[in-house]
């Protein structure tokens, strides 16, 4: 089975543009993913995890009393 891809139709980066603030890729990552194995495709899933909380710490800190970014 082929491993799908991250993506949730959220398409910016974010600001400092190290990847994208829906699915946490880099550009490198989303040019290349209909080229990648399956096993390089599982890596860069590993990585989203710690991506998508080191983006949540970040909006944490610029807005920290936005209950919605909580």
């Amino acid at each position: 089975m082929a491993v799908p891809s991250p993506c949730i139709s959220v398409c910016r980066m974010t600001a400092d543009g190290r990847w994208c603030e829906g699915c946490q890729r880099t550009l490198e990552e989303i040019a290349g993913w209909a080229t990648m194995t399956d096993i390089a495709r599982r890596q860069v899933w590993k990585q989203l995890p710690a991506r998508r909380a080191e983006q949540d710490a970040q909006t944490a800190t610029l807005f920290p009393d936005d209950d919605a970014h909580a």
